[in-house]
């Protein structure tokens, strides 16, 4: 690997689309090693609350997430070391006992609803995008995503929406878009907006390898 890895922060509400354009950028870049790092994985352990206390938890809060772990993770990809990426439980609310292997790689996007929120990520990024859909998408997306793929039922995605994903995004996601380098309307069906962020990315992978040559 030559060169500073390049950090690129994809934003959004949830429902958004930031995992279309994540991997629209893998499939612009096959000929370089990507790594995406969600911040879902980020989620704060709970195993010492009482299983009643963390089906209160707001998963949509900047305090749900275990921001400091990320950034020491991005850290030591930056400086070309092995990171093991936690593992989050969704049935049980806290974080598993399980952990995945992560090597770095020449770019790295990290994923995530509040990912522009905490300014020592915001730091560590070289471009920052901000997914911006329409709510009504979103909710429908989050919807078949919890029920098939977490599990839940639909009244308590619903009930999820209405009192704790709605009024997060409104108080904190939707402010992070001022952070962003690029707004991506209509997520990963913007192929203009995506080409454009390609060629960027191209561009600080390009002076990263002269700087190191």
């Amino acid at each position: 690997m030559q060169g500073k890895p390049v950090v690129i922060g994809v934003a959004g509400g949830s429902g958004s689309g930031k995992t279309t354009v994540t991997q629209s950028i893998c499939q612009r870049f096959s000929d370089k090693t990507i790594l995406v790092i969600e911040q879902d994985y980020y989620y704060k352990d709970q195993s010492d609350l009482p299983f009643e206390e963390r089906l209160q938890t707001n998963y949509d809060h900047p305090l749900a997430f275990d921001n400091d772990l990320l950034i020491e993770h991005i850290h030591q990809l930056l400086n070309f070391k092995s990171i093991e990426k936690p593992v989050y439980d969704y049935k049980l609310h806290t974080r598993s006992n399980k952990v995945v292997p992560v090597e770095p790689k020449e770019v790295i996007i990290l994923e995530g609803i509040l990912i522009l929120e905490d300014p020592r990520l915001v730091d560590l990024m070289d471009i920052k995008v901000f997914v911006d859909t329409d709510a009504d998408i979103r909710i429908v997306r989050r919807l078949l995503r919890d029920i098939k793929e977490r599990g839940r039922s639909l009244d308590s995605v619903i009930d999820q929406y209405v009192n704790s994903v709605r009024p997060m995004h409104l108080q904190f996601v939707e402010p992070t878009k001022r952070y962003a380098d690029i707004i991506i309307p209509e997520g990963g069906q913007n192929h203009v907006a995506i080409d454009i962020m390609a060629s960027k990315i191209s561009t600080i992978l390009s002076e990263n390898q002269q700087n190191n040559s």
